[in-house]
């Protein structure tokens, strides 16, 4: 394996395709900022943007604007844009609620399709509130289903006649480690099972081929690397083939096919609109739609290939000059997403100290240090200045200061 320098680093950034972009995004100075698979940074004309909304859309048009500049199509319109990257035809996206909201409205409408099963397949180790959703949907029909979360390698196994729904995150929270889509779902489909996949650690940072691979159901967090901003809507898919039989549970009134008759009795909108549930939100959807009109700039097959650079040459400076830790994120770039984490039993507090040495990154519990390379703004020589910041907090134990133990309520 080839020796990494600081020198071939700095060269490697002048001529990455992808270096103008890091302009576009409001960074703090001599931070190198390895979280963006939590938060994505902000982009630079987002409080332009927002501004005009607030002040001109909202403050002079008033309650107008909900025709005028389309606030009540932004939900569709920005799901269609956003579909778009996930590899997904118009008609099947919309931008709407939360991550978790959309997983349970899908996973509900998912077994309705498949009435004469009970399982629900996942996987343990996965993020919590993927599994903390599926629980209470099982609470809710008692006997009627049963929600069955095993180790990623049994999870083939358990997908069977029985199995309504298989619900899998792409790229797990915590390893970093990748699906294969197209053979999971392929595998579902040969069962008669529905598969919702959760692209929250993917969408944004790789190609994605929803309709290629005959996915049934999608969610994605659209403020990592897509940048929407905190708490940013999320996306939802649903395929077309099944738009005319789905029935999804949050039957608000914008699911509604005349939301404005105000009937009193539901009747679902036609296609891909009967998945809203509440009044969209106007101002983050307004971040949102800053945050896409720079990913629509983005040749994501060049983006892969430098979040795949990025931790290849991680994973072998960890290795040279940080041998203390454990690696737990795949050494095979294809099997990897756009983070890597490594392990040791102080995890929290070396993080803690990392951070005040103006490298960010994050922990999750219990001891995982996870490291996350945004290709849009991250370079190549960061990863450089992390690797030999991290081992000289090693070197001479500063984690070990009483104030990097103790714990803060978001890690």
């Amino acid at each position: 394996m080839t020796e990494i320098n600081l020198h071939h680093l700095q060269q490697m950034d002048q001529t990455d395709p992808l270096a103008p972009l890091r302009d576009l995004f409001e960074l703090p100075t001599d931070v190198i900022y390895l979280d963006g698979n939590s938060l994505g940074a902000l982009p630079k004309h987002t409080p332009a943007h927002l501004q005009a909304v607030i002040t001109e859309q909202w403050g002079q048009s008033l309650i107008g604007s909900w025709n005028t500049y389309d606030w009540m199509q932004k939900p569709v319109q920005l799901g269609d844009r956003l579909g778009k990257l996930a590899g997904a035809e118009e008609g099947q996206s919309l931008v709407c609620d939360s991550t978790s909201v959309n997983i349970f409205k899908l996973a509900a409408a998912a077994i309705r399709l498949r009435p004469q099963r009970y399982k629900i397949v996942t996987e343990t180790g996965n993020f919590s509130t993927d599994l903390y959703l599926l629980q209470g949907l099982q609470r809710m029909l008692g006997d009627q289903l049963q929600v069955v979360a095993v180790e990623r390698e049994a999870v083939a196994a358990q997908i069977d006649q029985d199995t309504a729904l298989v619900l899998l995150t792409h790229t797990h929270y915590k390893t970093g480690q990748i699906w294969d889509m197209a053979a999971i779902t392929s595998l579902t489909h040969k069962q008669g099972a529905l598969i919702l996949w959760d692209l929250s650690h993917s969408l944004g940072a790789m190609p994605l081929y929803l309709d290629h691979n005959q996915v049934d159901f999608a969610v994605g967090c659209n403020y990592k690397y897509i940048n929407g901003g905190p708490g940013a809507p999320a996306l939802l898919y649903v395929a077309k083939r099944h738009q005319t039989t789905l029935e999804q549970p949050l039957t608000g009134w914008l699911g509604h096919a005349r939301p404005f008759d105000f009937d009193d009795q539901y009747q679902a909108a036609p296609g891909i609109e009967q998945a809203m549930c509440g009044t969209p939100s106007v101002l983050a959807n307004a971040a949102l739609e800053c945050a896409i009109e720079i990913m629509e700039q983005v040749d994501l097959d060049a983006l892969r290939h430098k979040s795949q650079q990025l931790g290849n040459i991680f994973i072998q400076l960890i290795a040279q000059y940080c041998p203390e830790f454990e690696l737990v994120s795949p050494t095979d770039e294809s099997q990897r997403g756009s983070q890597v984490s490594i392990t040791h039993p102080q995890g929290y507090a070396i993080m803690q100290n990392l951070i005040e040495r103006n490298v960010i990154g994050d922990f999750r519990a219990p001891d995982n240090l996870r490291f996350g390379f945004a290709p849009l703004y991250i370079r190549y020589a960061d990863i450089w200045h992390t690797v030999q910041t991290l081992a000289d907090i090693m070197a001479t134990g500063s984690w070990q200061e009483a104030r990097f133990h103790k714990r803060q309520q978001v890690t």
